[in-house]
């Protein structure tokens, strides 16, 4: 077999093993939808039996039981599961914008964010996310815990300008409003080279408070820029932008010309250091304080994608979160631009 004939062979075969794969996922996504769609329409009857009837909760006991001897082999019809369906119904049933997305994620993933999102706006975004970047159960988990949503809602970066779109909403969940060095046994008044020294002695610590998909570079990383040294005081990588992340930390509010430091950090790193493969580098600033219209202002002329975050040394972000939180009719345009993204990407 010639050079020629054998590529052909393997393209060939390729792309036979691609539409396998391409209907086994069609095949994946109906099989979803029509458990889904089964799980609702008993969670209604359940819901709908008890409400004219004023059966109690014994009736889901019996109907597990039931069912459960009908289709022995088949899983999902326990007493708890039952009730998720029931509640499922109740949560959805009267949300027209939810309930055609719920049936796009598998039921385990729905009931994670059924039950720890009371609120629908925050469930509208999970379950898109969960959707566009195909999140696994942990990944969804994950991402709950690490407050996703409201970093989504309140960073302040200017991504929107300097991030290309297709990696826009990655970059905007790798940057938290505030981040919590609560692992740090220091006090309240310290220098940046205690917090610095803190955060690279805790190094583990730091890196799941950062997100998780960050890699560790060095820190007081050396550029030389026509003979002069300067030094980046912790420098990441992160692994699903592949971008190099520049970390700057400030232990006062912050400055204006934080930004245009950084901004200059960061052409040197895409010039000098950054491979041809990866992506545009990011700079985080992370203060002790920040006036947020102060960073608005700071960020309009910036043109290298930049965010703005500050940091306490103890957990009281999500009481700080909820009171910056936007309002409602802002969070759905926000959700709605999130939407579009997603519809642009299909």
């Amino acid at each position: 077999m010639d050079d020629l004939t054998l590529k052909e062979y393997n393209f060939f075969i390729k792309e036979i093993k691609e539409k396998i794969y391409s209907t086994q996922y069609e095949a994946l996504k109906t099989l979803n939808k029509a458990l889904i769609t089964l799980y609702w329409e008993i969670g209604e009857e359940i819901f709908n039996q008890q409400n004219e009837k004023g059966w109690g909760k014994s009736i889901v006991e019996v109907l597990s039981k039931e069912l459960q001897k009908e289709f022995p082999k088949v899983k999902g019809f326990s007493t708890a599961n039952l009730w998720r369906m029931r509640n499922f119904y109740l949560s959805y049933f009267d949300k027209t914008n939810l309930a055609p997305l719920v049936r796009e994620i598998s039921w385990s993933k729905n009931i994670v964010i059924m039950e720890k999102c009371k609120d629908n706006l925050e469930r509208e975004f999970y379950i898109k996310m969960t959707k566009r970047y195909g999140w696994t159960k942990n990944v969804l988990i994950n991402n709950l815990g690490n407050k996703a949503y409201e970093k989504y809602l309140l960073n302040q970066t200017n991504f929107d300008e300097t991030v290309p779109e297709k990696y826009r909403l990655q970059a905007k969940l790798a940057v938290k409003d505030e981040y919590t060095f609560d692992f740090l046994e220091m006090g309240i008044d310290h220098s940046e080279q205690e917090l610095e020294r803190g955060l690279i002695n805790n190094v583990k610590a730091f890196l799941s408070e950062m997100g998780g998909t960050f890699t560790f570079v060095g820190n007081q990383y050396h550029l030389n820029v026509g003979g002069d040294d300067f030094y980046i005081d912790l420098l990441l990588f992160h692994r699903k932008l592949k971008s190099l992340i520049a970390i700057e930390l400030k232990i006062g509010d912050f400055k204006p010309e934080y930004a245009g430091k950084m901004q200059f950090y960061l052409t040197v790193l895409d010039d000098k250091v950054k491979l041809p493969e990866e992506n545009p580098s990011v700079g985080i600033i992370i203060c002790k304080d920040k006036n947020r219209t102060v960073v608005e202002y700071a960020l309009k002329s910036v043109s290298n994608p930049i965010g703005i975050s500050t940091y306490n040394l103890r957990n009281t972000l999500p009481d700080d979160m909820k009171n910056l939180l936007p309002t409602p009719e802002e969070i759905i345009e926000r959700l709605s631009v999130l939407d579009d993204e997603v519809t642009n990407k299909m």
